[in-house]
């Protein structure tokens, strides 16, 4: 089991839902973490609170940075490396959805779909690859079983997250050479405020963040020799709605 005490990690839209369980998660085993947002006082609000709920001395801070753009990530990377002298693991979580049919969904959705969820994965692990080979790191991606599963009024998600999955197994063909595992995450319904969704107690059945977080934690524990690539995770028992 790998031991993950004083380890690095990078979250990319980490200030809420499944990146803050994430967030959550790794605190608890003493992994210092940074976690972005495009809104750097968000980013900085979330560190606060991480660190106040943690009972770890591993440390989070917040940062100011654009997945849309490879600089800004950049930039990123550089402001971790800065601040704890390397970066063991990068989760790219980072995304939007817009939905409703072809005839409705304008340019403008779907060039920011297709920025934020596909382009901005791409750019997250440009801009770390080289540190992760100094670690010898871990690359994780969140996609959906929305990366599998297409439906109707889901053109714009359904590229971005087909897109997402499909990019990350290649990557992982390219980079565990150098001792860098990869792997993708596809959630199915789960309790955020993703599309409008108001979490309550109707969504107890739905998978929930800390969920995610647990997931995590058990791939980065997973012994050197295996690597689960991409990983399908649904509700056990669906809504009888």
């Amino acid at each position: 089991m790998e031991t993950l005490q004083n380890k690095v990690a990078l979250i990319t839209g980490g200030t809420k839902g499944i990146g803050y369980g994430i967030a959550q998660s790794l605190l608890k085993q003493g992994i210092h973490l940074a976690i972005t947002s495009r809104s750097l006082a968000a980013a900085k609000k979330a560190a606060e609170l991480l660190n106040k709920g943690s009972n770890t001395t591993a440390k989070a801070i917040g940062l100011e940075a654009d997945v849309r753009s490879l600089e800004s990530q950049e930039a990123a990377v550089n402001e971790v490396k800065k601040e704890f002298g390397k970066l063991d693991i990068v989760i790219a979580n980072a995304g939007l959805g817009y939905f409703g049919s072809i005839e409705d969904l304008t340019k403008d959705q779907w060039n920011e779909t297709i920025d934020t969820n596909l382009t901005g994965v791409f750019n997250s692990i440009k801009a770390s690859v080289s540190a992760l080979k100094e670690t010898k790191g871990y690359y994780i991606t969140i996609s959906s079983l929305a990366g599998t599963n297409f439906f109707a009024g889901g053109s714009a998600y359904n590229a971005s997250k087909f897109g997402v999955t499909g990019f990350t197994q290649a990557v992982m063909l390219d980079l565990r050479k150098y001792g860098i595992k990869v792997s993708t995450i596809m959630p199915g319904s789960v309790s955020t405020h993703f599309n409008g969704n108001e979490p309550d107690e109707s969504d107890a059945w739905k998978i929930q963040i800390e969920d995610i977080g647990e997931l995590v934690v058990d791939l980065l524990k997973m012994n050197p020799r295996t690597l689960p690539s991409k990983i399908e995770v649904r509700p056990s028992m669906p809504s009888n709605k």
